[in-house]
């Protein structure tokens, strides 16, 4: 009997190897929790804390603890955010044996998350407790999420402040920061920096521009645990300082004679790169003034103002000034070198054609007519001319360019131009301004305006020799280039008229007229071809 039972213990251990043999990861224990035929170990798995978008896994048993086989037909989980992997079902364990499974947690929301995992059987159920926290993980946000350090002067220096927090739920790091772009560069951080939820830091960003142009960068920041960077955009400009330029650079006014005034136009204009700001602008020297400009004045690059300056001198000779421009530019005292010389006053007299008149002319159309500008007892500068009276607007003068010199021995004509815009007279008057003693001088400019003519064409022709005539067909062609056109028929007259007026024309337009009879046996050929050219407007 000894013998006997020794052998039987020798089939049972071969039969257990061969269930092993032939399911992978499955094994035999000795030590399990019994919750039926089937216990699991353990028989709850705590997660703990795991980041949102992570997962953590456990690994857990299955072991058949009954006297027989059984075949694990289902695994069912419930609750969100956990799966199970490595079984495949329906799965059978021999007596003893175990098979290893997976439990996943990853959570898609923060906060507890629980499940309970079911092994299904003939013989019943075996449950896994799970549970877990999702939690947020820790999110790196920078203000401002770019910086732009607008304009600044090649060689100057500007800094922002840039701050860095942390909205997650756990902890971050800053393990490395890199910036790119000429210029730019950071201070303050100091690496690695670790940022708690909700803690923020804050660190210096600047640009210093070598050149003028725009400037552009970027700012990388390394989140340990990231596969990507977190960027901040870096844009800026260099430009160069305001230079302030006269145009032109001195001025020079000749023979002025005493009592009278002759004014120039002097340009300032910004060449630089920045904005210039104008304080003050004055005239310095005896007879020198300046007009046009009330401080301050900025102008942008590129920008120009206009100064009139004066030269009127009280008393015979040369005098000398400057015009002053005092600005925040780069050459922030501007000077304008001013010369002058000045004559003794003269009875020289300037006459101008009386009256000027340019005749009619038709509504929207203009005539012109030629005056004459003469000087008397010496030379006289004529500085310029305005109209005014009843009608300055149909008026206006050309030929001349002001400030014009009319010497003794050679007059200065000019051209008056008549556009009306209405029928009726009109007139005006011109008055030349100079330095004559008896300026101005005017001139009466006249001119009519008349409406367009209305042209007609007048046709005759000799009644035709043949009895029963009812009527003429009058035709008209258009001629050109060398050729009559097409003819159309255009009106008709009974058998007793032989006249016909055409008064639908166009000005400037050539045509050819015919012809022809209509007795009660039909139309007959065209007559003879005569042509009229209507005038042009």
């Amino acid at each position: 009997m000894n013998r006997l039972e020794g052998r039987w213990n020798v089939v049972l251990v071969f039969v257990g190897l061969a269930g092993l043999w032939g399911c992978q990861g499955l094994s035999t224990k000795s030590a399990q929790n019994s919750q039926g035929p089937l216990s699991t170990a353990p028989t709850s798995l705590s997660f703990g804390n795991v980041p949102i978008g992570t997962g953590h896994t456990q690994v857990g048993s299955i072991t058949n603890a009954s006297g027989s086989s059984i075949t694990v037909k289902q695994i069912a989980v419930s609750g969100t955010g956990y799966s199970v992997s490595g079984v495949s079902m329906p799965l059978t364990l021999a007596v003893g044996q175990s098979a290893n499974f997976n439990v996943r947690f990853a959570p898609s929301n923060a906060g507890a998350a629980s499940a309970n995992i079911a092994f299904s059987t003939d013989n019943g159920t075996a449950t896994v407790a799970a549970s877990g926290m999702g939690i947020a993980t820790g999110d790196l946000t920078t203000s401002p999420g770019n910086i732009s350090f607008g304009d600044l002067l090649v060689g100057s220096t500007s800094s922002q402040t840039e701050t860095l927090k942390n909205t997650g739920g756990e902890d971050l790091t800053v393990t490395a920061a890199a910036i790119s772009g000429a210029g730019f560069s950071y201070a303050g951080l100091t690496l690695p920096l670790t940022l708690a939820p909700n803690q923020a830091s804050t660190f210096g960003v600047s640009l210093t521009p070598a050149t003028a142009g725009a400037n552009s960068g970027n700012l990388s920041l390394t989140v340990s645990g990231s596969t990507s960077a977190v960027d901040i955009e870096l844009s800026g400009a260099g430009i160069t300082p305001a230079t302030l330029t006269a145009i032109p650079t001195s001025l020079t006014f000749t023979n002025v004679q005493v009592g009278q005034s002759s004014t120039q136009t002097e340009t300032v204009k910004n060449t630089g790169g920045s904005n210039a700001q104008i304080s003050q602008v004055v005239a310095n020297g005896t007879g020198f003034s300046i007009s046009g400009i009330t401080a301050p004045v900025t102008l942008t690059p590129g920008q120009s103002t206009s100064v009139s300056v004066t030269f009127a001198p009280q008393s015979a000779g040369n005098s000398s000034g400057s015009m002053s421009v005092t600005s925040n530019a780069s050459n922030p005292n501007l000077n304008v070198s001013l010369t002058g010389s000045a004559v003794a006053a003269t009875q020289n007299t300037l006459s101008v054609t009386s009256s000027i008149g340019v005749g009619s002319v038709v509504d929207g159309l203009s005539g012109t007519q030629t005056g004459t500008l003469t000087a008397t007892g010496g030379n006289v500068l004529v500085s310029s001319v305005s109209l005014g009276g009843t009608d300055p607007a149909e008026f206006s003068i050309s030929g001349l360019s002001l400030p014009v010199t009319v010497t003794t021995s050679q007059p200065v004509s000019f051209t008056v131009t008549f556009t009306p815009s209405a029928t009726g007279a009109a007139s005006a008057g011109a008055a030349f301004a100079s330095n004559a003693s008896n300026s101005p001088a005017v001139a009466t400019l006249t001119g009519t305006g008349t409406s367009a003519p209305v042209h007609t064409v007048q046709l005759s022709w000799v009644a035709g020799a043949s009895e029963g005539i009812t009527s003429y067909n009058v035709y008209r062609a258009i001629y050109g280039p060398s050729s009559c056109g097409s003819y159309t028929d255009i009106g008709s007259t009974s058998g007793s008229i032989t006249t016909y007026t055409d008064a639908v024309v166009t000005d400037g337009a050539t045509y050819c007229y015919a012809t022809t009879a209509v007795d009660s046996e039909g139309e007959s050929a065209y007559s003879n071809v005569v042509q009229a050219t209507i005038p042009p407007l």
